[in-house]
């Protein structure tokens, strides 16, 4: 029997109304046994029982039979299955303005090179092709899309390349939503709830704590142990490469950019000053909890495009050899994984050491890329919490410091270059921000002076003969 404090009314409880209710208490109470033996304990002292690897390989023998259920289904009816380029990428050979413009000269005249004007109407082809190149094989657009895969990975029944399923196949697939949607997406949401708010009470309460050594090692731990319950919360599977290459103390820390989820995969594996602009609600609630016990580098809406002021709180902070490594994502935007493009130079310019991390994910198990343009934070969350996990592989590169004879732009180059070849990403010039903006003018007038350099040059050739 119930009765509400300070009411007359009273409920009587059927016996199959209690035994749910006993039930219902039981399955709570095991639950977060669970969690807490096999997922929270092992957070706070870093360490794995085995189970999402387990599960990764399970995952990838289902993923190999069901590829192979499919091509064998396309054959008997004599479908052909499309196989796409392992990074979505069409690869040509460089070449420059130059000789593709005295190969359509060759092709177009029998007369010798040298003995063409100096402008030639058939110039004005070259550039017609390369529009045309440039709008069907968009080098900076195809970065912000999915990478297409080789194999079904039962996340998707509309892909291009998976056309025919079987009844086995859709059954597996409809297996895959309930567990992914009903189990695994109720369990994630559980461990992130429980990683954040410890974060930002940890955070909170070792703020009081007075500076020094003590407090530095609690709030290294607090910090360790909410980011390792966050990616247990996407069920990350990370394997770190060379880590005794992670950065120290007073150097910059960066990376290749993918997804916001890049933070928490580095954070888990190290302890770093944090730099953003400072946002209002959760986050906000977030960001001021971490910055009472770790000096994080916030800076407010108006500051941000000052380039001289953030420049100067960055070389303040890595100047003292006693700060934590500041984590930078140069791109400023996130890339779909199969390339880096143009790093912004400002955290090279301020000397700091730096050191190089390549993130590489397997699109396989879930698809981390955040298009932004497309989704918000929340749908992306979502998509991430009901994949079947986060795969990834992380390096560090030995640390790197600027030469005597480079500037800010060719050490972020030489920088951005050693991630692209250790990830195996494609090194792109092109400004990441080209996404929402259109091409800078500069771009068209760097091509316009290297055709106004070729025939001034060759009319200088002629005149010296």
């Amino acid at each position: 029997v119930l009765a509400w404090p300070g009411s007359s009314t009273m409920f009587l409880l059927l016996p199959f109304d209690s035994l749910i209710v006993n039930l219902l208490g039981i399955s709570l109470t095991v639950l977060f046994t669970l969690l807490l033996v096999f997922i929270i304990v092992p957070a706070i002292f870093g360490v794995s029982f085995g189970i999402r690897k387990l599960y990764m390989k399970t995952l990838l023998k289902i993923f190999a039979w069901a590829t192979l259920r499919m091509e064998r289904g396309a054959k008997e009816k004599n479908h052909q299955l499309y196989k796409p380029y392992t990074n979505g990428i069409i690869a040509k050979d460089p070449t420059s303005l130059e000789e593709e413009i005295k190969e359509i000269r060759r092709s177009g005249s029998s007369k010798a090179l040298d003995n063409t004007p100096e402008f030639e109407l058939s110039d004005i082809f070259y550039f017609c092709r390369k529009g045309m190149e440039t709008i069907m094989d968009d080098e900076v657009t195809k970065r912000f899309s999915a990478e297409e895969l080789e194999s079904w990975n039962l996340l998707s029944r509309t892909n291009y390349n998976f056309q025919y399923i079987s009844l086995r196949l859709t059954v597996l697939w409809g297996l895959g939503v309930l567990i992914r949607y009903c189990f695994l997406l109720p369990l994630r949401i559980a461990l992130a709830f429980t990683g954040i708010s410890l974060l930002v009470v940890g955070t909170t309460v070792v703020g009081y704590l007075p500076n020094g050594r003590f407090k530095e090692f609690m709030s290294k731990h607090v910090h360790l142990m909410c980011y390792r319950i966050c990616v247990r919360a996407l069920t990350a599977i990370i394997t770190y490469h060379d880590r005794e290459n992670r950065p120290r103390n007073g150097g910059i820390c960066v990376a290749n950019h993918t997804s916001p989820i890049d933070v928490i995969i580095l954070a888990s594996d190290g302890y770093y000053a944090m730099v953003g602009q400072v946002h209002g609600g959760l986050m906000g609630v977030i960001q001021r909890a971490m910055v009472k016990a770790c000096p994080h580098v916030w800076f407010e809406r108006s500051e941000v495009k000052d380039r001289h002021l953030v420049a100067k709180r960055l070389t303040e902070h890595v100047q003292d050899k006693s700060k934590l490594p500041i984590l930078i994502f140069p791109e400023g935007t996130c890339i779909n994984n199969t390339s880096v493009m143009m790093f912004k130079k400002g955290s090279f310019e301020i000397g700091a050491t730096v050191y190089p991390v390549a993130i590489k994910y397997d699109p396989q198990f879930g698809d981390a890329f955040w298009n932004s343009s497309k989704y918000g934070m929340v749908t992306y969350l979502l998509r991430m919490m009901t994949s079947w996990a986060i795969v990834c592989s992380v390096w560090y590169l030995p640390p790197m410091t600027r030469e005597a004879d480079e500037d800010a732009v060719q050490f972020a180059n030489r920088v951005k270059s050693a991630i692209a070849r250790q990830g195996g990403l494609v090194d792109l010039l092109w400004d990441g921000g080209l996404k929402r903006e259109k091409v800078k003018d500069t771009f068209k007038e760097e091509q316009q002076k290297l055709y106004s350099k070729m025939i001034v040059g060759n009319h200088k050739d002629r005149s010296r003969s």
